[in-house]
């Protein structure tokens, strides 16, 4: 069992910024592929951006493309997803995901593990 956990959500204007981070105490991440989705009030959950274990290899949402970065803390310890330029239409609750297949899948049912989610609230 993964324990996820994420942090760094909260309020921010149009145009702002944010970095959730997402760590699993007591444990290193380098062997899982990790993942970002959003869910938003009504909305089914959706991919928002994934990094696969062994070659870090990146992928978007075309929604976010250009303005959310995924990347991994030095330690391997941590996942964070920066997000850029945010609207309001980026307003979700945010959750960290964890597996151990390295393909790139935006599938949430291919996803193991899961954290509690951090909301995330743009205004305009």
């Amino acid at each position: 069992q993964v324990q996820l956990v994420e942090s760094g959500g909260g309020l921010v204007q149009a145009g702002g910024s944010l970095r959730l981070s997402c760590v699993a105490p007591g444990r290193t991440l380098v062997t899982y592929s990790m993942g970002w989705f959003r869910q938003a009030p009504g909305k089914e959950r959706e991919f928002v951006a994934h990094i696969s274990r062994s070659n870090d290899r990146t992928s978007y949402a075309d929604s976010v493309k250009g303005r959310f970065t995924i990347s991994r803390g030095n330690a391997k310890t941590s996942v964070y997803l920066l997000m850029n330029r945010l609207t309001v239409e980026d307003t979700a609750v945010y959750y960290c995901a964890a597996r151990l297949g390295m393909a790139i899948t935006t599938v949430p049912r291919d996803w193991a593990y899961w954290g509690q989610g951090t909301q995330v609230t743009v205004s305009s």
